[in-house]
């Protein structure tokens, strides 16, 4: 295959690293009846050790320039969806009674979109593990009260775990990124600990507390709910969103819910 350029419009920036990309593969350890599922494969770095690991893989790959190179790393041991990830329907290209698998070394410009959109479909999702930009691997795995905590964190921890893995550097890509990756593990919890009653007001509420950080829950939520229930939920309404967990966003949720009724 001639030298392919990584595409700006694709936020491509391909791994490289084949110490990074071996951790990965370790950290993943792929079984041979996984239902796998890699998303932007590009040049096929993760898929290659992937390959003889697993009986078949599927991968949504956007770039057509590099479909004929990944058919011939697998044949018919792979699957290639030439679409975008953001618009695929996975119960569609899926078995949807198998669990499973996803992984990816995602494009910094739709990996938070992407994730929400993967959210939409975690019962049928075993597990999740991400090269991503390192920002948003600590908005993914924050804990209340850190400054990286935010809707992105309280979404994502309500629906699975997550698990900060380890650090990629951008000498590890090719070109490399301007930014510091990271992986992260993220597993659909089997049972959530925390369940809201209607989880699009829970949504509601998360995106409403986080859309002006630096204002109070009684100015932030004052349009769904007032100070008084949140004082009665033990919450104290001149906080701000950071500081709350993902069990007191899914009370307040429960309560706005309980309130319309």
């Amino acid at each position: 295959m001639a030298k392919h350029l990584a595409k700006k419009r694709f936020g491509q920036h391909f791994l490289t690293d084949a110490y990074i990309i071996n951790l990965l593969v370790n950290n993943i350890a792929p079984k041979k009846d996984d239902q796998m599922l890699e998303i932007g494969p590009g040049l096929g770095a993760m898929t290659k050790p992937i390959l003889p690991l697993v009986d078949h893989l599927q991968v949504i790959e956007i770039d057509r320039d590099v479909i004929t190179h990944l058919t011939h790393l697998g044949g018919d041991k792979i699957t290639i969806h030439n679409v975008d990830a953001l618009r695929v329907n996975f119960s569609e290209i899926i078995d949807v009674t198998r669990p499973l698998r996803v992984v990816g070394n995602l494009p910094y410009n739709i990996s938070t979109p992407l994730i929400f959109h993967l959210l939409d479909a975690a019962p049928c999702i075993k597990d999740m593990h991400f090269m991503l930009q390192k920002e948003v691997v600590d908005r993914i795995t924050s804990e209340p009260g850190g400054k990286s905590f935010g809707r992105l964190s309280v979404m994502v921890q309500y629906q699975c775990q997550t698990e900060y893995l380890f650090f990629v550097g951008p000498e590890s890509f090719s070109p490399p990124p301007r930014v510091d990756s990271a992986v992260v593990r993220i597993i659909p919890w089997d049972k959530k600990p925390f369940v809201a009653d209607d989880e699009k007001v829970f949504a509601d509420v998360v995106r409403q507390a986080f859309s002006q950080r630096r204002k109070t829950l009684r100015n932030t939520l004052k349009k769904v709910i007032d100070a008084e229930y949140l004082i009665e939920l033990g919450i104290d309404p001149t906080a701000r969103a950071e500081t709350l967990s993902v069990e007191q966003f899914v009370n307040i949720s429960n309560k706005v819910n309980q309130l319309a009724e």
